[in-house]
Formats: structure tokens, sequence, C-alpha cells
């Protein structure tokens, strides 16, 4: 069913798009102006801009039915299912801080520990005079 539907939005959409190019311009605002195209008249006129009207509304049923069918079967669910209870995080998560002591915490805790290097030998003092 909703690959039919499907099928008949996406006919309606090229057939409307083909519709609304149809159109004459009202304003020139492209600076391509009207001109004398093959459909002029008044008649033919009212018979665009009923073949929108009747386009865009086919359009409209077709979107609300897909969504009606995509949440079909679906169960509602709370915003506060995930939300851990007050004084709990979840684990591996940064507590506390601002952000640059949660990205320290991180790091901290994705880094392997090395063991620490030797330290440099001190240069030798100058004999003193």
């Amino acid at each position: 069913m909703q690959t039919v539907i499907i099928a008949i939005h996406l006919i309606v959409v090229v057939g409307l798009v083909i519709v609304v190019l149809l159109q004459r311009s009202e304003g020139g605002a492209l600076g391509v102006g009207g001109g004398g195209g093959f459909m002029t008249g008044r008649g033919q006129a009212n018979a665009l801009t009923r073949a929108t009207a009747i386009l865009a509304t086919i359009f409209f049923l077709t979107s609300l039915g897909l969504t009606i069918l995509a949440n079909i079967g679906r169960q509602q669910k709370s915003i506060f299912e995930g939300v851990a209870p007050a004084g709990q995080t979840a684990p591996g998560a940064p507590t506390g801080g601002n952000v640059l002591d949660q990205l320290r915490q991180i790091e901290e805790q994705r880094a392997p520990t090395a063991p620490a290097a030797p330290a440099a030998p001190a240069a030798p003092e100058p004999p003193r005079q």
C-alpha cells in the first residue's frame, strides 16, 4: 500500500512542477517576462490554475497518507523513559565540572597509562670562581 502511494506521490510531484512551470509569469521576476507561450489566453490560465489546485490537494493528501502509514504500529514513547533518575548518571559519562573538565576526564579514560619516561640528566654546573 505504501509503495502505491509513494508512486502516486512522485507522479503528482512531477506533474505539479510541470504545471507550475507552464504558468505565465506575472511580474517577469527573472527577466523572462511572459511573452506569447503556447498556453495563452484566459481559458488556459484557468485550466492551469485549476490543475495546480487539484495536484496540490492530491500532494497534501498523499503526504498525509504516507505519514499516517509510517506511524501505524509505532508505540508511543515518553520522553522521560530514557532519563536516568536524579543522582545517577550513565556508565562512563563524565560527571560535574565544566566542559573542559569533562573533556579531560574523557581523555584520561581513553588514554592508556604509559610508564613515566626517565628524566633527562641535569646539565653540569659551571665552576664557580
